[in-house]
């Protein structure tokens, strides 16, 4: 099945290379490419990476086991423009043949500035990093320019005015989401429907959140008795909508890309009844009070007191939605041994301005502390 979008793309589900497999403390080459073979066995073929991913280990991954392995035709790749990499126009060309090398491609097939947001995009602008992304495209090294979003409906608005150039905007969206105030899941795909751009889909799962549900969560799903997996109601759901041209999860496991790959191969939109009982389970998890992060992991890379933040927010989220004693003990003997503790933040700031969520991290962290340093 092509991609009604774009016909180079097989099917809508594609393989997000930001929380691939670990082994000692790298990547699982093996464990990787396995799932690369059976990702492209099964007649799917969009992969995506960025330059920071997994300590700027995932194009590597991408080179090692997709690039070097198959021929340039049999898949479509993804990256990005991040805007930590550059600091003035002219380091952006150098910055995407480096990127280009750490792939093993002579071009990328889409090539969107990356979390773009009111904080940063006047960056992107001051740096002209869009025409330069068209001087590519003109050159045939980028075949189709895009963006990935996290912010408001209208600052959306503002740059596809700004930018009507762009093919294709990446937004997160999923079922939790999709009414969220902050998020604006909804709101934001509207915006592309307005602009007649095909939609990229992110944490359709919410960082494994909608994987991992409540009991009575779980309970609600399992009433439907279809011997489907949890995540299979978010994956579906984010795909469903009509302007979806692409629903990426990032795979930890061959377990979860075979799971996820048994619903998507030959995809079926979310039925009534399933919408359903996807609405009690946004009426359980809003009369819960979580920490909404989807452990993308941007807040620890410049943390200086090396706090792990999303490890933190998930004992924390545990213990609200779960009220289990595992992840006190995780707290004091994992998360906090070599690195800092919620306690320990010296409240810079740096932490939010890289948050896609726009959590109030620092006060969060407050709490965290207040609950486990007792």
């Amino acid at each position: 099945m092509e991609n009604k979008f774009f016909p180079e793309i097989k099917k809508n589900f594609g393989f997000g290379c930001m929380r691939l497999p670990m082994k000692d403390g790298d990547i699982d080459y093996d464990q990787v490419s396995e799932m690369v073979d059976e990702f492209l066995k099964k007649g799917f073929n969009y992969f995506d990476t960025a330059h920071g991913y997994i300590n700027e280990l995932s194009e590597v991954a991408v080179r090692k086991c997709l690039t070097s392995r198959y021929p340039r035709d049999k898949y479509i790749l993804t990256n990005k423009l991040s805007a930590g990499y550059f600091h003035k126009e002219e380091d952006i060309r150098p910055l995407f043949e480096k990127q280009l090398k750490a792939c093993g491609v002579d071009y990328f097939d889409f090539y969107l500035m990356h979390a773009q947001q009111k904080e940063n995009f006047p960056h992107y602008q001051r740096c002209h990093a869009y025409e330069v992304a068209m001087e590519l495209k003109k050159e045939g090294k980028i075949k189709h320019l895009g963006i990935s979003f996290h912010d408001t409906p209208e600052m959306l608005d503002m740059i596809l005015n700004l930018h009507p150039e762009v093919e294709a905007v990446q937004i997160q969206f999923n079922y939790i989401d999709y009414d969220n105030p902050v998020v604006a899941s909804r709101r934001c795909y509207e915006v592309c429907v307005k602009h007649h751009k095909p939609v990229i889909i992110m944490e359709p799962v919410k960082g494994g959140m909608l994987a991992n549900l409540t009991s009575e969560a779980k309970e609600v799903f399992d009433g439907l008795k279809q011997n489907l997996s949890y995540p299979s109601y978010a994956i579906r759901y984010a795909a469903s909508p009509s302007q979806v041209m692409m629903v990426l999860s990032g795979m930890s496991s061959r377990e979860q890309m075979n799971d996820n790959l048994s619903f998507m191969e030959n995809f079926k939109p979310i039925t009534e009844k399933e919408s359903e009982a996807i609405k009690k389970v946004v009426e359980i998890y809003n009369n819960k009070e979580i920490i909404p992060c989807t452990a993308c992991r941007y807040c620890v890379d410049g943390c200086p007191k090396n706090i792990l933040i999303p490890d933190l927010f998930h004992c924390m989220n545990s213990v609200t939605l779960l009220n289990d004693w595992n992840p006190r003990t995780y707290y004091r003997t994992v998360y906090t041994v070599n690195n800092g503790k919620a306690s320990e933040c010296i409240k810079c700031g740096q932490c939010e301005r890289v948050c896609p969520q726009h959590l109030p991290i620092r006060n969060l962290l407050k709490q965290v502390a207040e609950e486990f340093e007792k």
